[in-house]
Order: C-alpha cells, then structure tokens, then sequence
C-alpha cells in the first residue's frame, strides 16, 4: 500500500490542513473586483492549467513513488485541473440516487479503489512582504493525499470543501512541484451519496495564496438593525498580532464607518440610515480590512432574518421563496464550473422570478454565495451530507413501515460517525459564514435522522443563532 488507510479510517477525517476560515483573496493592495476576478490579486497563484495525470483502476497498481522530486512521468498522461476524469474519457460516468455505488459496508470500501495521480510543475517566487504561503484545494473528490517537492504535505476529505494547507517550508524559489492521489471513494463517500451523477478528481480550482507573516487568519461578521442604526460587529483571528484598519463604504464609495483593532477580539462599527438588503435591491456596503502589507475587501449586506409565528420574515415583511434546488454541474464540464457559468444561471433564475436558491446537496463554489449576494438571492447553504443508502437495507418487507423503522441505525444515530457529520457542518458554515444571502444553514439532504445531526445543529445553532438551521429529515 502506497498511502495509509486513511480513506477508511473515521478518526481521520484531515491531516495538516489549517482550521476551517471564512472564504477571502487578499491582495497587496485594494482591489474590488475579486469576487469575479479573484485571480488578479497578487497574492493569490492559480496552478490550474495542464498537469500530468494517470488513471488506476486499482490503489493496488500504483507501484511507482510518483510523488517523489524528479520522478519521470514522460509517460503520463495531460488532464486539465480542474476537471472530472470521467469526462476526460477515463473511468465510465455513473448516475445513483438511494442505493451505494459499492456494496453496503462502513467505514469500509472496496478494496481496488480506482484511483487518479496528478503531478504537475509550477515556478514559484517568493514575496518578502508576504512569505508564508498556503496551498488551497476547494473541491477534490473524494479524498486525496498531497505532496509537494517530495515531501508529504497532509491528507483532506469532504468533496466540495476547501482543505487549506501551510506549504511555506516546503516551497523554494524557482521550479516546484506538486502530486496528488485522488481516490474514487473513502470512507467519506458513505455520506456523499446525492441523487447526481457520481465524478471524481480535482474539480474545482487550486491555488497558492501569499500572506504576510502578520496578517488576518479569520474574521467573521454580525449584524445588528435597530431602528436607523446597524451595528456592525466583526470579530478577528490573526497569525499573529497586528494593527488593522477597518471601513466600510456605501455603494457610492462614502466612508460611512470607520475603527480599528489591534488585538483578536471584536471591533464594533456604526452605520447611520442604513440600507436593507433585500432581493429586488441587493445593496451591498464594502469592507475594507486593511493592514500593513495586505488588503482585504468584502462586502456586508444588512437584513434580518426571522420566523414569528410560524413565518418567515425578511426586514420585517413577510418573504415567499420562490426558489430552485441548484447542481454545480453542466453537461459538457462536470462539477467543474466557472463565474461565467454561474452568471448564466442566475441571470436565467432572475429572468424568470426566482428569489431564492438551495444549494443541493453540497457546499457550491465559495465565490457563488458572493454572486448571490450582489445579484439578490436568498440562499438555504447546504452540507455535504447525503446518506441516503440505509433507508433501502434493513427490511425483510419493503412497505414504509420497516424502511423507517431502522432508517437511522448505521450512520445518522451511530455515534461513531459524529465526527465526520458534524465536521462537514462546521467546514460550511465556517467558510461561507460571512455571506449575507445565506438565511438557512441545512445539515444536510435525506440521510435519516439522530444523534450526530442533533450536535450538527447544536452546533451551528450556538455558533450562528441569527440564521434558520433546517434538515430535511428531521422527523
């Protein structure tokens, strides 16, 4: 065996990834266009592109350390990253709803797991203002170990989340590279089975972002309305301690809130006469984190989100949603989507009406929840969770009656999946925490109901109490 079995181990969900943040780019100076354009910063070094690639149809056949600095892969094949390798013409495409695509076993797995290997060259300069690197994978399904210049970088699961690793040591300036062992299923998989098209392979984009050694690590935003007043409270993480400036700016680009913060902890900001947030008029303020080699840009919406007496409320009036259930997915790229893409399908929704989206039955591309927040979406933010399969298995008669009698047994009220259901929660709504169009947090999609999805809500509800947590198989 090439790798630990990490891929069927529940007490390994990650190895060396860094703590779930919020979703940023920064840049070494101001720059507002990077919620479309977010490859124009500086700091920030896209590897998509052409990379070396071979298919197994076994774990077992990879012989060869391929990972290993100045390995000949002469006769490698090209993939492009990102991309699913079934429609690159490699392994066959295959579509399952309720039932597994491998017999019913957990944690375990089939043992001659198909298997993809990427390894790819990239040049590498180091910034002196901003050293420390970090290496961000935001979609790999559906687990993957990494190693960059021979050494073993770590290992990540959850499919459509980001796994953020600290590559500084590792990196040196001029020629580098990078492999990947990507793995058809994992242990994981058991709690990935949406009713979709099943692809696998690096997906989504891969990147380098370059901070300073003093700079922001997280920070998240809260909002409070009251009368013609909104507070504004952003509370911060750092690497390490160091002075930020804090505005935030109206549409017109007046400064309407200043402060500053030097410690973590929370600063608290003031905007008079604000502007709701609504979908028919997304409005949107800027924030600006400032500090001394680096500069962030976000963007708040402000709007409350409430249920009284069994209804909805958006700013105080009563909301319809009027929405879809949205795949990233398209019939030519996979789960491989891109802004333009995403454009296309909200400029559509808004032609027809719809005001509102539930981002089935995953986490989409952190940069969608930033196009629904200034093309006006209500958003239902969904876990990668989906365990559908034992509601088909323990019954001798299959009428209602038995399917639920012993639904939730193996997975949902099995205490040792606890960990691996409450970290996907937590990874989604740690990243996309600061998306004001998201009014819902959902645990997930038809995967019975227990134990672990009562911490998973327990959770989020003490973590985030001003939005609506729901779950579709809370019964």
């Amino acid at each position: 065996m090439i790798v630990p079995r990490y891929y069927e181990n529940l007490s390994v969900l990650h190895e060396n990834t860094m703590p779930a943040r919020a979703y940023y780019i920064p840049a070494s100076r101001r720059m507002d266009n990077l919620v479309e354009h977010r490859e124009e910063s500086d700091r920030m070094q896209l590897l998509n592109g052409t990379w070396k690639f071979q298919y197994f149809n076994s774990i077992y056949d990879i012989q060869d350390s391929f990972f290993e600095k100045n390995y000949d892969t002469e006769n490698f094949d090209e993939i492009q990253v990102p991309s699913v390798w079934q429609m690159a013409g490699y392994d066959t495409h295959q579509y399952t709803n309720i039932r597994y695509p491998f017999p019913f076993d957990p944690p375990y797995v089939p043992q001659n797991i198909p298997c993809g290997v990427y390894v790819h060259t990239f040049e590498y300069s180091r910034d002196e203002k901003a050293p420390k690197s970090f290496l961000n994978f935001e979609g790999v399904d559906s687990c993957f170990y990494v190693w960059i210049n021979g050494s073993y970088i770590g290992y990540s699961q959850v499919s459509h989340m980001t796994s953020e690793f600290d590559v500084t040591d590792v990196l040196q300036d001029g020629t580098n590279t990078v492999a990947v062992l990507v793995m058809k299923w994992c242990d994981g998989s058991y709690l990935e089975d949406q009713d979709k098209f099943r692809m696998s392979g690096i997906f989504r984009d891969v990147y380098i972002l370059k901070r300073p050694k003093q700079a922001i690590s997280d920070y998240h935003i809260k909002t409070r309305i009251e009368d013609m007043l909104a507070k504004v409270e952003i509370e911060m993480k750092f690497y390490s301690p160091l002075n930020v400036k804090i505005s935030i700016e109206d549409r017109n680009g007046a400064v309407v809130a200043l402060g500053r913060i030097a410690e973590e902890g929370k600063a608290v900001l003031e905007i008079a006469s604000p502007e709701l947030w609504n979908t028919e008029n997304p409005y949107l303020y800027k924030l600006i984190l400032e500090t001394e080699n680096e500069v962030i840009v976000d963007h708040i919406a402000l709007r409350k989100i409430e249920i009284k007496d069994q209804v909805i409320y958006l700013n105080g009036q009563k909301i319809k949603f009027r929405g879809v259930n949205r795949h990233d997915s398209d019939p030519v790229t996979g789960f491989t989507i891109n802004t333009e893409q995403i454009t296309t399908d909200l400029t559509l929704m808004k032609q027809h009406n719809f005001n509102a989206i539930r981002s089935s039955h995953y986490p989409n591309a952190p940069f969608f929840y930033e196009m629904c927040d200034k093309y006006g979406f209500m958003v239902i933010d969904e876990a990668d969770i989906e365990a559908h399969g034992p509601f088909m298995i323990y019954r001798k008669e299959d009428t209602d009656y038995n399917r639920f009698k012993r639904w939730n047994e193996k997975i949902a009220d099995d205490p040792v999946w606890e960990e691996a259901i409450v970290d996907r929660v937590k990874l989604m709504v740690e990243r996309d925490k600061n998306r004001f169009c998201i009014v819902m947090w959902s645990m997930g999609n038809e995967s019975a109901y227990g134990c672990n999805f009562e911490k998973a809500l327990e959770w989020t509800k003490n973590f985030d109490p001003d939005r609506i947590t729901q779950y579709e198989s809370a019964r």
